[in-house]
């Protein structure tokens, strides 16, 4: 038992140590942003789609990165944005934002589904960048086609949705 957790140490040491300085920026700056989500903050109407755009851009990324701009990827993406993006205005997520018109600002507040999001967009991006790397087959394989590149539209759709319905809230006043 010892000598199996010691060679998993290894592998997950080695994993780390290959792994470039900026990924360790781009997770803890990603960290830092989800921590700030989680308390209620007062924000200009325009800031509330500088995260989601970032979002999107690195989620496409991550699908152009791995698939290039193959059709099927690129549509499955965009599905996952639009559909999540969709249900998310719909049901009105987040709830309970507020605009006061005196000062054009909005008071959000706090949640934990930023984090949640940033983390799994990251975690993706890096389990996908592992899995090429190493060439591991499962990524020549249709199924990962599939969930890798609707993965990355839903998260990104989630982020995109939570904008707008706060823009939208916004405007109704």
């Amino acid at each position: 038992m010892g000598e199996i957790d010691l060679k998993r140490s290894n592998a997950l040491s080695e994993i780390i140590s290959h792994t470039p300085t900026w990924v360790f920026i781009v997770f803890f700056t990603l960290l830092v942003l989800g921590f700030m989500q989680t308390k209620e903050r007062i924000v200009n109407v325009k800031a509330v789609f500088i995260l989601p755009i970032a979002m999107v851009i690195f989620s496409f990324m991550g699908v152009y990165s791995v698939f290039n701009l193959s059709f099927l990827p690129l549509a499955l993406w965009l599905l996952g944005l639009i559909s999540t993006s969709v249900v998310g205005i719909k049901l009105g997520i987040p709830k309970s934002v507020s605009y006061s018109a005196q000062d054009e600002k909005l008071t959000i507040p706090g949640s934990k589904v930023p984090l949640m999001f940033m983390m799994a967009i990251f975690f993706t991006k890096y389990f996908v960048g592992f899995a090429v790397a190493r060439d591991l087959p499962l990524i020549h394989g249709f199924n990962f086609l599939i969930i890798i590149s609707l993965a990355y539209g839903i998260f990104s759709g989630i982020f995109l949705s939570r904008s707008i319905v706060m823009f939208k809230v916004s405007q109704s006043r």
